[in-house]
């Protein structure tokens, strides 16, 4: 529902939406415009080290500012996820990585309360390949955790990352 939350008027011609639809749909029936409220698409990656570590990040900003993160975000309208994937690692970490394992799916919401963002969340697992880690974009600091130091679901900024290190400890 957040995509939709709020809207209504059309984004195209700014007449009035008919919502009978809503929260799944709004349409204009000025000019035909339909929007849905779809997941939006987000790619992320648990980068291992040689040593068997992964690479998260402590969030810069809001929502969960100071939380840890597995470094990723959203796709580009039109953006191959792999394209994504790597696209975000270089901005949030300076790192160049290649995909590796696709560890699965995840639903989560980026917020909180009903204007919060629905997210689909591909993760992989990635290798580094180039360059040196270092925060930036909307990451206030890097720092690689062994299996047995992955911090405490309360210290984590999104309710599936206990999932994904789940998945990602069982392969």
């Amino acid at each position: 529902m957040a995509i939709l939350h709020g809207w209504r008027f059309c984004p195209r011609c700014g007449g009035g939406l008919d919502l009978a639809h809503a929260p799944l749909r709004v349409e204009c029936p000025s000019c035909g415009f339909v929007g849905y409220a779809n997941s939006s698409p987000c790619a992320c990656a648990l980068v291992e080290d040689d040593s068997g570590r992964v690479l998260l990040g402590r969030r810069a900003v809001e929502p969960h500012r100071g939380l840890w993160d597995a470094p990723g975000g959203y796709l580009e309208e039109h953006e191959h996820p792999l394209d994504g994937l790597r696209r975000e690692l270089l901005e949030e970490t300076g790192l160049t990585v290649e995909p590796d394992r696709f560890l699965g799916i995840w639903m989560d919401t980026n917020g909180d309360g009903p204007a919060a963002n629905a997210t689909l969340n591909l993760f992989w697992t990635a290798r580094v390949v180039a360059g040196e880690a270092v925060a930036a974009d909307d990451v206030a600091e890097l720092r690689w955790f062994a299996p047995a130091e992955i911090p405490a679901p309360d210290e984590l900024a999104f309710s599936l990352l206990p999932s994904v290190f789940e998945a990602w400890r069982s392969t």
